[in-house]
């Protein structure tokens, strides 16, 4: 009708027809019968057709008063069923002309809109988001955020998360509850992995995530998560993540991501305690004042937050986690426990076996307690095995003992076992860093050789660590006797052993002590010197042979 109008108007303008079938894109003979007819004085096109009778009815048309009636008596009939009866009635159409006319006298069932509103202290609301962000640089950005909201307050904590797996979900859950000032009765979740791993057909879950259910007990507080395939109830929470996005993502611009972080306290602290809250028209900060007192105290720091993990101690006396392994004493290898992960420890109980690790977050990382590594020296059978054991602990050192082990290796191929055994001692004796720090300096001074290591040592560590702890791994006022296993000493007597200089005191290379006349080579009997000239090597079967 609006381009019979057009046709129309410019006519009386005019305009020749071929010029107007130009102007308003149509052929020559619809300007003709267009200019035949009235003028136009309505634009409906739906009742101009009805009026002129345009178009011929559908096939399904006849059988409408079928249709009404079946939707009648079954308003959920499936259309399939019905395109059988209108058959058996007579239709001959296809199934898509009937569908049509089904769906347009289906009877529909609108649910009245529920306003889920929270008493003080109730509920809060939690939820994962995502953004593209866009620096000033033109460089963009996914940034992974998490937020929490109070539903009587409307109080709001957004932060920057590095993913959106179980571990980050609980820990920045317990620092927004730190920063709201409590608990409240529920924690409302949509239905992610993360909170829910199964649910029945009647939305009830059955099965909970287990780490986030540990959490859940150890702070005490309820857990309800919405139901699968209804909107309505969880339409708050993703409220709550597309409000988040634009008012504040979309709405700025961000020079890094410290910026990033600045600009989102600086907003959080606005849109909590000076802008009023559009559903309530209450500043957020004046109702958390009634709402405070109806919050629980939190009854886990979140630095004493442990995750609970189901462990079995490995063949290696190692228990892996995130692909970092931690040691154990040799004694818990095949026993089943938890590990329980902090922010920056790791405490593991395998029976009446346990540890306390610093938590290792460098790829390829690895953790051995210094009382370990004597233990599970004597734990290995055979002298060849005990060598090899000792210098994975020192290569654990990292790339300048890797370096340092190598070139000693090459330089002596025939007694670096007896190197490593002497390296495995200091190290039980003044520590990681320490040794570290004199094969740095060994390597850059080219002093290939334990006497060198130990003179290095002597020089620049006066008092040597004191290795604590037992078989057992319980912490006591006990030190590990290096190469026994089990046995133990008094913290407060000193560890002695043999460390030569670094300038050893010439011995001719067939030198050997003979011993007493009818007194055994082995065992009581005298020994050679185990010291050299540094570059002197020794015989072969010095220490006993590989």
């Amino acid at each position: 009708m609006l381009k019979r109008h057009e046709i129309q108007v410019l006519r009386r303008a005019g305009h020749a027809q071929v010029e107007v079938a130009k102007l308003a894109g149509v052929s020559l003979g619809s300007v003709r019968r267009v200019a035949r007819e009235p003028a136009v004085t309505q634009i409906d096109n739906t009742q101009e057709r009805a009026r002129r009778d345009i178009g011929r009815p559908a096939k399904a048309e006849p059988f409408r008063h079928l249709v009404v009636e079946l939707l009648t008596r079954e308003p959920e009939l499936l259309s399939v069923e019905i395109l059988r009866r209108a058959k058996l009635a007579g239709y001959t159409g296809r199934k898509t002309a009937l569908d049509d006319l089904v769906s347009a006298l289906r009877p529909t069932r609108v649910r009245p809109l529920v306003r889920f509103e929270g008493l003080p202290g109730e509920f809060s609301q939690h939820d994962f988001g995502e953004v593209d962000v866009r620096f000033l640089d033109g460089a963009r950005k996914r940034v992974h955020f998490f937020a929490s909201r109070l539903k009587y307050s409307r109080w709001v904590e957004v932060a920057i998360v590095p993913d959106e797996c179980t571990e980050t979900l609980v820990r920045t859950l317990v620092d927004h509850f730190v920063a709201i000032g409590g608990t409240p009765l529920l924690a409302v979740f949509d239905r992610p992995k993360t909170v829910a791993l199964k649910w029945g057909k009647d939305g009830q879950v059955t099965e909970w995530n287990p780490i986030f259910a540990g959490v859940a007990l150890d702070l005490s507080v309820g857990i309800e998560v919405c139901w699968p395939s209804r909107p309505e109830q969880k339409g708050s929470i993703e409220n709550l993540v597309g409000w988040v996005k634009g008012s504040f993502f979309k709405q700025r611009r961000f020079l890094d991501d410290a910026d990033l972080v600045a600009q989102l306290a600086e907003w959080r602290t606005e849109v909590n305690t000076q802008r009023p809250c559009r559903a309530t028209g209450v500043i957020p900060a004046v109702r958390l004042e009634a709402e405070r007192p109806r919050l629980r105290a939190l009854k886990v720091a979140p630095d004493q937050l442990a995750l609970r993990v189901p462990i079995g101690v490995g063949p290696t006396a190692a228990v892996i986690h995130d692909a970092h392994p931690y040691s154990m004493p040799p004694d818990a290898i095949g026993i089943p426990g938890t590990l329980f992960l902090y922010r920056d420890q790791v405490r593991i109980i395998a029976g009446r076996y346990q540890a306390l690790h610093p938590r290792l977050f460098v790829p390829g990382a690895k953790s051995t307690l210094p009382e370990h590594r004597a233990q599970h020296v004597a734990a290995v059978s055979g002298k060849r095995a005990k060598r090899y054991l000792q210098r994975e602990h020192l290569l654990e050192l990292g790339p300048s003992a890797l370096e340092y082990l190598t070139e000693l290796t090459h330089r002596r191929p025939r007694i670096w076992i007896r190197d490593v055994d002497r390296l495995h001692a200091l190290l039980a004796t003044y520590g990681e860093d320490a040794l570290r720090a004199a094969f740095t300096r060994g390597l850059a001074e080219q002093t290939i050789g334990a006497e060198y290591i130990a003179h290095e040592l002597a020089a620049t560590v006066p008092t040597p660590a004191v290795i604590e702890g037992d078989g057992t791994g319980r912490p006591d006022a006990r030190s590990s006797f290096i190469g026994h296993r089990g046995g133990s000493m008094s913290c407060g007597d000193q560890l002695r052993l043999a460390l030569p200089a670094a300038t050893a005191i010439d011995v001719p290379r067939g030198g050997r002590v003979q011993a007493a006349p009818g007194a055994p080579r082995r065992g009581g009997g005298a020994k050679r010197s185990a010291w050299t000239r540094p570059s002197t090597a020794l015989p072969f079967d010095a220490d006993g042979g590989r």
